[in-house]
């Protein structure tokens, strides 16, 4: 059994910042990719930012130069330090993990950008 907790979710102004964290716990022989996604209301789920094991990153266009996917794999966690939030980024993310190749979701935490 693999297990995500997430926090750091909550609501901001726009050009507020949030770090959201998703710890990894259970039967973990090795992480691989983790990651960060999200779906707002109508819309199909997308992939925000992806870290490999080596700290290789990828970010969707929409956040690039804004967001800032890290990890720490002594505590199997992983992080998304989201700056210059804007109302676009309205959403739950959620955290995804690879063990052993197979995915594993966390429960996903709301993050709203309103004034």
């Amino acid at each position: 059994q693999v297990q995500l907790v997430e926090s750091g979710g909550g609501s901001v102004q726009p050009g507020g910042s949030l770090r959201l964290s998703c710890a990894v716990s259970g039967s973990i022989f090795s992480i691989g990719v983790m990651g960060w996604y999200r779906q707002a209301p109508g819309k199909q789920r997308e992939l925000v930012a992806s870290i490999t094991s080596g700290g290789s990153t990828n970010y969707a266009e929409s956040v690039k130069g804004r967001f800032t996917i890290s990890r720490d794999n002594a505590k199997n966690t992983v992080y998304l330090q989201m700056n210059s939030l804007k109302p676009e980024d309205t959403a739950v993310y959620y955290c995804n993990v690879r063990v052993l190749g197979v995915p594993y979701w966390g429960q996903g935490t709301q993050v709203t950008v309103s004034s």
